[in-house]
């Protein structure tokens, strides 16, 4: 707070010796008076002068108090203020401190809030997870995903689709058989050069952006091709059906066995831009945590279905081990 005129301590003392003063000409004047009266004259009203001044006196000494006052209570109000300061300020160098602590002792690979997997053990057209949430109209996006494939070389199935009214295949990531891993958007196609056979955990991430249909695929952090003129120009259409482990023939269902995904699935998270290579790479190798804008991997926003599991797992930590 500012300092005002009335906050210094020394001027505060200034208007008590004023005051004082004041007190001892009104005393004087007092005991002057009766000298100065003259007897023989008719009996006069009192003089007004000490009754003024004692008005004043009492006013300006009200106005002192109350200023004192004022100020104390200010002050007092200060210093709670700067108790509860320096009370923010210790907690959050408490919080520093913990977080320090826990990189020099602990792991620093990244653990997500919300670390589950979705595990679909055998082909089927009816066990899937599904997306609580609606998407928006999409430009642009990056879709990533942790993934373990049990097909035993007989094609990944389908890891995710994407449906909208009018239209099932808006965005679908497809391995069939033995063709290539294939990604659909608005029933257009490309294949991408990405393998999942060899029963371990792998990271995913596709983008794509609707100028010029461009679009990359990485593996394990690494870029492993890039095209264009996949559905350029086109968005993706809001308010559609996401499912894990199947595709889609109709909005929300008509699921097709020989398509169906066998496997785990963990953090899938989708983004409304295409991440920079470095970005995929951190969160590949667990130094760089990214949740999606769009959608982030929360154990709420997914329900399994048809006997799809779904268990703590933090990829990060379990992709070493089985």
């Amino acid at each position: 707070m500012a300092d005002g005129p009335w906050d210094s301590p020394a001027l505060i003392l200034e208007l008590e010796d004023a005051v004082r003063g004041l007190r001892d000409r009104l005393d004087r004047i007092e005991q002057e008076l009766p000298a100065r009266v003259n007897f023989s004259a008719a009996p006069a009203p009192a003089p007004a002068v000490p009754t003024a001044l004692h008005s004043k006196m009492d006013q300006l000494e009200g106005q002192l108090l109350a200023k004192v006052l004022t100020l104390e209570k200010e002050r007092m109000a200060l210093g709670h203020s700067s108790h509860r300061q320096r009370q923010e300020v210790e907690k959050e160098l408490d919080a520093l401190q913990d977080r320090v602590a826990e990189l020099e002792h602990g792991s620093s690979a990244y653990s997500p809030p919300d670390a589950f997997k979705i595990s679909i053990p055998i082909r089927n057209n009816y066990m899937y997870a599904r997306v609580r949430k609606a998407l928006p109209e999409l430009y642009a996006f990056t879709v990533c995903m942790w993934l373990r494939s049990r097909s035993g070389g007989n094609g990944q199935g389908t890891p995710f689709s994407y449906s909208v009214p009018g239209q099932a295949n808006e965005i679908v990531l497809l391995e069939a058989g033995h063709d290539p891993m294939e990604l659909l958007i608005n029933d257009k196609v490309a294949q991408l050069p990405l393998s999942l056979k060899d029963n371990g955990w792998h990271h995913i991430c596709i983008s794509w952006t609707t100028r010029d249909g461009l679009w990359s695929a990485y593996q394990d952090g690494e870029l492993q091709g890039s095209g264009e003129n996949l559905a350029a120009w086109h968005p993706i259409k809001p308010h559609g059906i996401l499912i894990l482990g199947q595709e889609q023939d109709t909005l929300g269902g008509r699921f097709d066995a020989t398509q169906a995904f066998v496997g785990d699935i963990a953090q899938f998270n989708l983004w409304d831009h295409a991440l920079t290579p470095a970005q995929v790479l951190g969160i590949a190798n667990c130094t760089g945590p990214l949740l999606g804008n769009v959608l982030p991997w929360e154990d709420k926003l997914v329900e399994a279905f048809g006997g799809a599991k779904k268990a703590a797992f933090d990829v990060c930590k379990g992709r070493a081990k089985a």
